[in-house]
């Protein structure tokens, strides 16, 4: 990927991912919605070597934005060959639970907007017939737990999403790389207690950036992470449902 546009650049994980890809030589987009965080992303690119850096204050959550959005980026770097989605919110499961309004934050933030850039996009590469996207769901979106199940179903619905996307552009030589990681130590789970599964975003972000390489078409991350969800999709649902989780 040489011409990236990265929506969510000011995320933990997107920031490593944007400073790999800067020392490979890739020119970028960066979107996000902190103009601060945003200027110091870019200026650390170009600084790992960059030879092009472009930054978009925007609010994501703002669907008709998009496809203006993916034109100016494409006009911008003379073309675009690769994508990195990864802008998310995790919410608040109680209030969830207590609030449509609240469920639908983050329906909308991790699924509707994913939708709403991806189209655009897979338009695009799909005529040039040729490119990458690179997409950050999550182990939450396997199976649904009563700890996170609104974050769950928005990450599952992506994944979904991605595959049926993957089925229809591989004919026209497009990678669809849907990334999976499990608990990253990002000021996003800042709330949470840290054990030994949690990675860096650093770590993170070297296994995207090989898997956009290989083209995978889904990854987890770290690799430890795609057995332990083998054996949670494996649980019997009359076993699972009594489980604390």
């Amino acid at each position: 990927m040489k011409k990236v546009i990265v929506l969510g650049a000011t995320s933990a994980i997107a920031q490593s991912t944007v400073q790999l890809l800067a020392a490979r030589g890739a020119s970028l987009y960066l979107v996000g919605r902190n103009p601060e965080r945003l200027q110091a992303t870019a200026t650390e690119a170009r600084v790992k070597g960059a030879p092009s850096v472009h930054t978009e204050t925007l609010d994501l959550d703002d669907l008709a934005q998009h496809e203006a959005l993916v034109e100016r980026a494409a006009t911008a770097l003379g073309g675009l060959d690769g994508a990195l989605l990864a802008h998310g919110i995790l919410g608040n499961q109680e209030a969830a639970q207590r609030s449509y309004t609240e469920a639908e934050k983050v329906l909308r933030t991790n699924f509707l907007s994913a939708v709403s850039l991806l189209t655009p996009l897979a338009n695009r590469f799909e005529a040039q017939k040729a490119g990458t996207l690179v997409v950050i769901s999550s182990v939450a979106g396997d199976r649904g737990r009563q700890s996170n199940y609104v974050y769950g179903a928005s990450k599952g619905a992506l994944s979904i999403f991605l595959q049926g996307l993957r089925n229809r552009l591989a004919r026209s030589g497009v990678a669809v790389v849907t990334v999976k990681p499990g608990f990253v130590d990002t000021p996003m789970t800042a709330d949470m207690k840290k054990n030994a599964l949690f990675a860096t975003p650093d770590k993170v972000a070297r296994g995207i950036v090989r898997a956009a390489d290989a083209r995978k078409d889904e990854v987890y991350l770290p690799g430890f992470w795609g057995p332990i969800m083998f054996a949670i999709r494996g649980i019997p649902e009359r076993v699972f449902k009594r489980m604390k989780l």
